[in-house]
Parts: C-alpha cells; sequence; structure tokens
C-alpha cells in the first residue's frame, strides 16, 4: 500500500519561509503529476501548485513568485518552497500525486496534511 507523508509545517511570521516536503513510499511502478493543495478554516480545498512527470509546473495566481515546487524523482518526493509567507497563506496543505501502483491504473493518492500557519 503506497503512501505520502508530508513534512515541514509550522509556524513562521509574515515574509518568512518554510519548505514542505512530501515522500511517496510502497510499492510505486511510476509517479505522474504531484501537487499541493491547501484548506483554510470554511474555504474549499484549493490547488497551490503542480509538477508533472516531465518537470512543467502550474501555479496558482495567488502564490506566484513567491512558492516554488519541485520534486526529485530519485527520492519520490515533491517540495514547495514558500517565500514571502502572508497571514492568508494559512492553512492545511496536502500533498496529491498520481501513482501506478499495479501496472494497470493509476491511482490518486493524498497525505495526510501538514499546517502551516503564518503571524502577522
Amino acid at each position: 500500500q503506497a503512501q505520502l507523508v508530508e513534512s515541514g509545517g509550522g509556524l513562521v511570521q509574515a515574509v518568512g519561509s518554510l519548505r514542505l516536503s512530501c515522500a511517496a513510499s510502497g510499492i510505486i511502478f511510476s509517479i505522474g503529476a504531484m501537487g499541493w493543495y491547501r484548506q483554510a478554516p470554511g474555504k474549499q480545498r484549493e490547488l497551490v501548485a503542480t509538477i508533472h512527470s516531465g518537470g512543467s509546473t502550474d501555479y496558482a495566481d495567488s502564490v506566484k513568485g513567491r512558492f516554488t515546487i519541485s520534486r526529485d524523482n530519485a527520492k519520490n518526493t515533491v517540495y514547495l518552497q514558500m517565500n514571502s509567507l502572508k497571514p492568508e497563506d494559512k492553512a492545511v496543505y496536502y500533498c496529491k500525486a498520481n501513482l501506478l501502483l499495479n501496472l494497470r491504473s493509476w491511482s490518486e493518492n493524498w497525505g495526510q496534511g501538514t499546517q502551516v500557519t503564518v503571524s502577522s
């Protein structure tokens, strides 16, 4: 059974930085797109950034120029470097990855989430 485990969340002051990591483990034949989502209290979960298997990236307008998504395929890990953090970035951040687990079909897997709190 594959799983995604996030780390790196915490409390930071505004304009500070944090780096999130998400490692996929288990029997995995291939990993497709990987991404980060976030959910603030009382709001819907939203896409923050995606990185495709070829390395291309997409970002939400609200984080462009501040956040950078990257991946290390050898470590089955995706990262989110968050700079110039704002109080409105406070949320639970979730990792998502498309995993090929059985050579027949891809599955969409989620991590358990990591809390990011930004104080003003």
